[in-house]
């Protein structure tokens, strides 16, 4: 018996000692955000003031456009998720994209508050101080849930949805593994200082369908902004938030929908996209056979064809 505890301890040990090696291994520190506004912020990039933050975003194209679009990235993204869509828009139509709150370069909310109010709230005063009170609302993921939950708080503001893989729905295959991770006791706290970035890489082709897009120069961004001082944290808590029951009212929504989602998706899978369709009144769905949950991003040239004509 003592030796086998003696085994056992011993056993203990090195199991200790592997996982404090793959500590000191994938730490790193925060990134300060001067840093990575000398990156990643461009000459279009603009800093607002609000609720504490310096919010950063990016009003570009057609400045005679009076009903613009406005882009709401997910989980983990930033603003630049929308280059593509941004280039193949912009000659004719005012388009207006931002880091939320606890993304990119804007960071965590001061009030640590991450609940679809606080984001409606914040989206609407972000916008009132542009001074746009009417336009088309697009949101790929939690931007999607962003984005239907504002239709139902504020919808005379909307002319017209634009959901892309859209969250609200209780996911029939579970969270996805980072959210997962971040939402467990221990290492919800080791995930505040280690940060794998082969688990960003393994995230990211989770969410592509093709591997080859998914290179070092994008990893990169995603583990930076991944790692903007506070924005670790920011996740933990969002990830820690008890899913409500708001998609009930989905069918509240009148507004023109139109519903882009990847049939690869394996994040939130297809068949949210037919409950959206069910659910909403006015509304057009569009799948996409070889694209996953950020289509807009994988595949720009192909999924803005639908926005195009949706707008027009």
């Amino acid at each position: 018996m003592k030796k086998i505890f003696k085994i056992f301890k011993y056993l203990l040990l090195a199991i200790l000692a592997l996982v404090i090696f793959f500590c000191a291994l994938n730490y790193r520190a925060d990134v300060p955000v001067a840093a990575l506004k000398a990156k990643y912020a461009a000459a279009e990039s603009q800093f607002m003031d609000l609720e504490g933050m310096a919010v950063h975003y990016r009003d570009e194209g057609n400045p005679a456009d009076k009903t613009p679009i406005v882009l709401l990235h997910g989980t983990a993204a930033s603003l630049l998720t929308w280059n593509g869509w941004t280039d193949a828009l912009k000659t004719e139509h005012r388009i207006i994209r931002l880091d939320l709150p606890g993304y990119g370069l804007t960071g965590p909310s001061p009030a640590q508050d991450y609940s679809m109010n606080f984001y409606c709230r914040f989206l609407h005063d972000f916008l009132g101080k542009l001074g746009v009170n009417r336009f088309y609302l697009a949101g790929n993921s939690l931007g999607g849930k962003i984005a239907w939950e504002y239709a139902l708080a504020y919808p005379a503001d909307i002319k017209k949805l634009i959901l892309i893989d859209a969250a609200g729905y209780p996911l029939s295959r579970g969270k996805p593994l980072p959210i997962r991770l971040a939402s467990t006791p221990v290492l919800k706290n080791i995930l505040l200082y280690v940060t794998p970035k082969f688990l960003v890489e393994k995230s990211l082709k989770e969410v592509y369908v093709d591997d080859c897009k998914v290179t070092e120069q994008l990893v990169e961004q995603y583990y930076d902004m991944a790692c903007r001082e506070g924005n670790r944290s920011a996740f933990v808590v969002r990830a820690g938030m008890v899913d409500d029951d708001d998609y009930l009212k989905i069918n509240h929504i009148q507004t023109p929908t139109l519903i882009l989602w990847g049939e690869a998706d394996v994040w939130i899978p297809v068949e949210n996209a037919y409950k959206f369709e069910k659910d909403m009144p006015n509304n057009r769905v569009v799948i996409f056979k070889n694209l996953g949950h950020i289509p807009q991003e994988e595949n720009p040239s192909e999924t803005i064809k639908e926005v195009l004509v949706f707008v027009k």
